[in-house]
């Protein structure tokens, strides 16, 4: 049952009715996790201003999906991971795809840098080997993209907690547990996606 409150766009006022009009108004809809942020219209407006920066970086919009997949899976977010998963389909992320950014993969050389990168900041709480950054470096990424993976790995994380704490309605196709092969892939350079 979610724990903290949905604010209504029909009954919202003042600000939360400003920003949750402008997210039916772009998405078509407007998910349960923004609905819930408008209990503060400044989170929800924070959200939206750094998604919104982050959309108009060097990462592509797949790219921050397979992030948000990757981040969710590790964190265990059943919300994020169905949304992401959706939105990911919606851009063209093939269920292959999906499946292997949950698990940190990817069988293209540099989104499997890209992957492998970003589980390693969530890992490492940030603190990753000058090694790990070469490598990261090494498949082709510089300054402006090793900055968006730490800015998108952050606001994952963010809405991540910020569903768990809540207990946020899944509004989107829920998603399947990973196949035990590929949890166990998860797990082979000492982490797992899968607590």
């Amino acid at each position: 049952m979610q724990r903290l409150n949905s604010v209504s766009p029909e009954t919202a006022t003042g600000k939360a009715k400003t920003l949750l009009d402008g997210v039916k108004a772009k998405l078509g809809i407007t998910p349960n996790i923004m609905k819930t942020m408008a209990n503060s219209p400044a989170v929800l407006d924070a959200y939206l201003k750094f998604s919104g920066s982050l959309g108009a970086g060097a990462l592509s919009a797949k790219n921050r999906e397979q992030i948000a997949l990757n981040v969710g899976e590790f964190n265990q977010c059943g919300y994020c991971l169905a949304a992401h998963s959706a939105i990911g389909k919606n851009l063209g992320l093939t269920a292959e795809e999906i499946q292997s950014s949950r698990s940190g993969s990817d069988a293209d050389e540099k989104t499997n840098a890209l992957m492998r990168f970003s589980r390693k900041i969530v890992e490492k709480r940030g603190f990753v080997s000058d090694q790990d950054l070469q490598e990261f470096r090494d498949a082709g990424f510089g300054d402006a993209e090793i900055t968006e993976v730490v800015a998108n790995v952050a606001l994952n994380i963010f809405t991540n907690y910020f569903n768990h704490l809540a207990q946020t309605e899944v509004d989107f196709p829920e998603v399947e547990a990973l196949a035990e092969e590929s949890v166990a892939a998860c797990s082979t350079d000492g982490g797992s996606c899968c607590h």
